[in-house]
């Protein structure tokens, strides 16, 4: 099965997530320039980190006119998986696939550190290998990772079992201390730390693998 990993302007993780997919997992690849429409051939679409389009109105505001997410959102009612990492998560909410927004942290500093997070729940294939509450440790990249809902928005991802992963020491200030989300469906996540750079023992633990596994699983 092929991956596509969609390319924005300002994109900077997206041969990181090749080399993730092609490199840990063994699945092929094919970049998606983000002008492009055409999707047929893929089971699964990653929206990488970076700065699409230089960020400049809003994290992911651009981005989410791009042509092929016309194409991601049929993609998504299909039951196909959509996997949104850092900018890719902002780029989701704001295309409306997922819920809530994120914001400058709270402290208004860039943070790059090891973050460690809570599985809140393993409804979705992309942590059915984790026990509830199982610790995992990803890296976190961002500048504006403070994701914020209403508290209607709350209490619909905690009656949908959709918050997939919680900080144990809130660095940025999220709202329920979330890192990540799925749709009701659970074919779709989002989540601020990077999966991708915690696949090899030698660059960071292999806590991320078993998220790029869902892909191909």
């Amino acid at each position: 099965m092929t991956i596509g990993v969609v390319v924005f302007p300002g994109s900077n993780c997206d041969r990181d997530v090749r080399w993730a997919i092609e490199g840990c997992l063994g699945a092929p690849t094919r970049f998606l320039w983000h002008e492009t429409r055409d999707l047929t051939g893929l089971e699964a679409v990653i929206l990488p980190g970076g700065f699409s389009y230089g960020d400049y109105l809003r994290c992911g505001a651009i981005a989410r006119f791009a042509p092929v997410l016309q194409s991601l959102v049929d993609f998504v009612d299909q039951g196909k998986k959509v996997l949104g990492i850092c900018n890719g998560f902002q780029v989701l909410t704001e295309l409306g696939l997922l819920p809530g927004a994120l914001t400058r942290n709270r402290d208004l500093h860039f943070i790059c550190e090891p973050a460690l997070l809570s599985v809140s729940s393993s409804r979705s294939p992309w942590l059915a290998p984790y026990p509830r509450g199982e610790t995992l440790v990803l890296p976190i990249a961002h500048g504006e990772g403070r994701f914020q809902c209403s508290s209607d928005t709350l209490k619909k991802l905690e009656d949908e079992d959709s918050i997939a992963l919680r900080y144990q020491n809130n660095p940025n200030g999220s709202i329920s201390n979330i890192a990540g989300i799925t749709n009701a469906k659970g074919n779709v996540l989002g989540l601020m730390p990077h999966p991708e750079r915690a696949c090899d023992p030698l660059t960071g633990g292999i806590d991320g693998k078993e998220i790029l596994k869902a892909l191909i699983s």
